[in-house]
């Protein structure tokens, strides 16, 4: 069952009925102001870091379309989740709320890997939008049309490759150009080289995983851990509150905010990747079903379902060209097996798992306010 705003209990049903996606839940203005003003020095670190690097690559022969490729995927679009929850873990540690310069660096340097990762995940899984936009391996391909040469598709995929080869090169730039003191930099190396083998480890095993529509539940939950729990919510928070000096008893109170918080927030995408609205989500509604990725939603159907509706399962999951139609006869499965009241149901415990270990954490009053309602944002988000 899921929770609503009001704290009543309200049937997982009710909120699929005609498939729509889930409600959004309603921050206080103090919450949101809170949030708008990290996000908006973040988005000022990146701004003036990225022009920065475009006039810097103004004497490099044909660099220019590339740089302004990053520049365009990074600033057009993206929650600055990773970021934001970086600052966090530093407010957690110390009660001091504005947030110096080194800090902002080091937080909006995890956006540039996350662009990094997501254009190389494009290209994997050959996706066809991104934050409601072509994919970078398509815009690129697009451009390149009229040109002589190797065909566009090709292009566009090595492009994008380059594309997020430059990100990550960047990422390392303004990190390693934050203004950290030496005790920072010996803290938060090691974790963010762990947060980047974790994220690979994890991206392989959503790779291999993908395109077998019997993926146990355990399995799907390996990649939403490793893709989504430690790299999108856990990471982030240790390597902020690592900058503000934190010790093992804060950074493991940390985890257990952040694992079940991070495994809520994939099993919401799980399922607005089959059931959500492009226009929000900015990603196709049949691109998981098409791909057969690795989702609890589907493990948990096919362990409910009868032989008929396997059957079904064996014969639409997987296929490149599935249509609406196919999805739709998709989806009533998933509806029928109850596996979509299941992951609402698994969203909800993990968002009360959360919530207790935040009761418990030692960290500041503030902190605890936001990452409660960044818990509840995870919970009843539609994008």
């Amino acid at each position: 069952m899921a929770i609503s705003k009001k704290g009543t209990v309200m049937q997982p049903s009710c909120q699929w009925e005609g498939w729509d996606v889930a409600k959004t839940a309603v921050p206080s203005v103090a919450q949101e102001d809170d949030l708008s003003t990290v996000r908006s020095r973040i988005e000022e670190v990146l701004t003036d870091f990225l022009d920065a690097r475009m006039r810097a690559l103004d004497q490099v022969p044909h660099s220019n379309q590339l740089a302004h490729c990053v520049k365009e995927f990074v600033t057009c679009g993206g929650k600055r989740l990773r970021p934001v929850l970086s600052v966090l873990g530093w407010q957690a540690a110390q009660p001091k709320r504005d947030v110096p310069a080194p800090v902002l660096k080091t937080a909006a340097a995890l956006e540039l890997f996350h662009a990094f990762a997501l254009i190389h995940d494009d290209v994997m899984d050959d996706s066809d939008m991104r934050r409601g936009r072509p994919s970078v391996h398509r815009t690129m391909a697009l451009r390149h049309e009229a040109a002589d040469g190797p065909t566009p598709g090709r292009v566009g995929i090595g492009t994008a490759i380059l594309a997020g080869d430059l990100a990550l090169v960047w990422s390392d730039e303004l990190l390693h150009t934050a203004g950290l003191q030496p005790a920072q930099v010996a803290a938060v190396l090691p974790l963010i080289d762990v947060m980047r083998t974790e994220i690979v480890c994890g991206q392989y095993l959503d790779l291999t995983a993908a395109g077998r529509p019997n993926a146990t539940v355990e399995v799907a939950l390996q990649v939403a851990r490793y893709k989504t729990a430690k790299y999108t919510f856990e990471r982030p928070l240790h390597v902020g509150a690592a900058l503000a000096g934190a010790d093992g008893e804060l950074q493991t109170a940390l985890s257990a905010y952040a694992l079940p918080v991070g495994e809520s927030f994939q099993l919401r995408d799980d399922l607005l990747g089959t059931f959500g609205d492009l226009r929000q989500t900015g990603k196709s509604v049949l691109e998981d079903l098409r791909d057969a990725k690795p989702t609890v939603l589907l493990a948990i159907a096919r362990q409910r379902a009868t032989a008929h509706q396997r059957a079904l399962l064996d014969q639409l999951v997987g296929q490149r060209g599935l249509d609406e139609e196919g999805a739709t006869r998709v989806r009533r499965v998933l509806l029928e097996t109850g596996a979509v009241n299941a992951v609402e149901s698994m969203i909800s415990e993990r968002h009360q798992q959360a919530l207790q270990a935040l009761d418990a954490a030692p960290i500041t009053p503030h902190a605890r306010t936001t990452l409660r309602h960044l818990a509840d944002a995870a919970l009843w988000r539609s994008t």
